[in-house]
């Protein structure tokens, strides 16, 4: 009655309530009857998702049959579906045992995920603190390795940009190295503000920066970000009512200038470039030239 939801159930035929699955030409309890099966599948005619299991006994005195009806593996749905407790089963059902280990299987399959979310999580934040810089918030010098390893494996196209800052020892010697630790921070500031989300910005050094830029190998375009930091970088930065002046020397690589990018190389090239714009009189950026290498750089431009 509590599955069928309330229909009228004293009177009427038995399969106007039910469809049979098995035997599927039985249409009448006396069909039922001469099939001679014990066991029968059927399933409600109101909600055909809803499955039932019977056993059929016939006690050869009279026109009708008994069938005690199970859930079966429908049982699950059911319970949730029509409200079901263990006052609507049979003290000998196996369903109530059934769900309880559903039950129980179910929590913990939820605390396997929730710990599972829980170890991926606190794994996150161990590998994001290992490749992190502490003081600037950037990438450190481990995280560069991967960085490369990733690009390398894309085939992507991109520049590597070495910067040194200018006059950065005279801001520890004289300010104190609180001092130059702020000015660190707000130098990390102003690469993040100059730079894309998908660009790379790594702490090497005390002083020493690369970033790695995605995508963009126009020398032209490459340039207006490099001014564009040192203009940045020559703004003096307050320090507890005393400033701090500094610059920045840049290096440029570009993955476009080899035949087979090589990130060791690339580094040392744009290594290269950074000392020229020291030589050059700092604050500015020079790019490194290829010349002639076999198998690594094209022609010399």
């Amino acid at each position: 009655a509590k599955i069928l939801q309330g229909q009228m159930i004293i009177g009427r035929r038995f399969l106007e309530l039910f469809e049979m699955r098995r035997p599927r030409d039985a249409m009448s309890v006396e069909d039922l009857r001469d099939a001679n099966e014990t066991n029968i599948y059927l399933a409600l005619r109101s909600n055909k998702r809803t499955t039932l299991k019977g056993t059929l006994i016939d006690p050869k005195n009279g026109e009708g049959v008994l069938i005690n009806l199970s859930l079966g593996i429908s049982v699950i749905d059911a319970v949730e579906h029509y409200g079901l407790t263990n006052a609507d089963f049979a003290p000998t059902d196996l369903a109530i045992e059934m769900l309880y280990l559903v039950e129980a299987k179910a929590a913990v399959m939820t605390e396997t995920r929730n710990l599972n979310t829980r170890l991926e999580s606190a794994k996150m934040a161990a590998e994001e603190q290992a490749f992190t810089d502490t003081l600037t918030g950037l990438k450190n010098r481990r995280a560069l390795d991967v960085i490369f390893h990733r690009l390398q494996d894309s085939g992507d196209d991109f520049a590597v940009m070495q910067l040194d800052l200018d006059h950065f020892k005279s801001v520890n010697d004289t300010l104190g190295h609180a001092a130059g630790d702020y000015a660190l921070q707000q130098v990390a500031a102003t690469l993040i503000a100059a730079t894309r989300s998908n660009d790379a910005l790594v702490r090497i050094g005390g002083d020493e920066f690369v970033l790695v830029i995605h995508g963009i190998t126009e020398a032209e375009i490459l340039d207006q970000i490099g001014k564009r930091i040192i203009e940045k970088l020559e703004e003096p930065i307050e320090f507890e009512g005393k400033f701090a002046n500094i610059s920045g020397s840049i290096g440029v690589a570009s993955s476009a200038m080899y035949e087979n990018p090589d990130i060791s190389q690339m580094m040392s090239d744009a290594d290269q470039a950074l000392y020229l714009s020291k030589e050059n009189g700092r604050g500015q950026v020079s790019f490194w030239r290829p010349k002639k290498r076999r198998g690594t750089a094209k022609t010399a431009d």
